[in-house]
């Protein structure tokens, strides 16, 4: 019979207790408040539709001495308001999360290693981060985090391409010699405004 077990707290105990896991395999999302946030978010649901894995989206917030937030509270709701958009019109489960690194200074691993405990709680299958986020949190710094503690394993999200802002001209067409007729944001007397 092979069967999962996770050591868990028993309900109103400090013991541990052997239970079932009940947690299915996730892909984990590393979201930074950041514009790549769409391309790590479309990255994850991806592999999570390939592998019929929820997402686990994680909102990655500013360094604070005050307790961890909720992931329903409103500085991660802003982060996750970005990509839930996406995530739903693929119908995919999703469990937000929000993650804080510790205030206090330590190894530069320190807040990939407790980003990646998080997930290894949530049974990530791979973690998905972008490689330009925040020191600490890029997918270079989690994947070498990754190598030391034995996985989950990092998978780069590359940035969506940029592609510049096309306006059109508001000059006015010349049709002949002498003659102007007004240009597409021309005024009702012709002139550009």
């Amino acid at each position: 019979m092979n069967e999962l077990y996770l050591l868990t707290p028993a309900h109103g105990s400090g013991a541990s207790a052997r239970g079932r896991a009940s947690l299915p395999l996730s892909v984990t999302a590393v979201l930074t408040d950041r514009l790549d946030d769409v391309a790590v978010a479309d990255t994850a649901a991806r592999l999570a539709v390939r592998h019929g894995f929820p997402l686990l989206l994680v909102a990655v917030l500013p360094p604070s001495p005050w307790p961890t937030p909720r992931p329903d509270g409103p500085a991660a709701r802003a982060v996750l308001a970005r990509v839930l958009p996406r995530v739903g019109r693929r119908r995919l489960g999703y469990i937000p999360v929000a993650y804080q690194p510790p205030v206090q200074r330590g190894s530069r691993l320190r807040a990939a290693t407790g980003l990646l405990d998080l997930a290894a709680r949530h049974r990530s299958a791979v973690v998905v981060a972008s490689r330009d986020g925040p020191p600490g949190l890029d997918a270079d710094t989690l994947g070498e985090a990754a190598a030391i503690r034995g996985g989950p394993p990092v998978h780069t999200a590359a940035p969506a391409p940029w592609t510049p802002l096309v306006t059109p001209s508001p000059v006015a067409v010349t049709t002949g010699p002498g003659e102007a007729q007004p240009g597409p944001f021309a005024g009702k007397d012709g002139r550009s405004p």
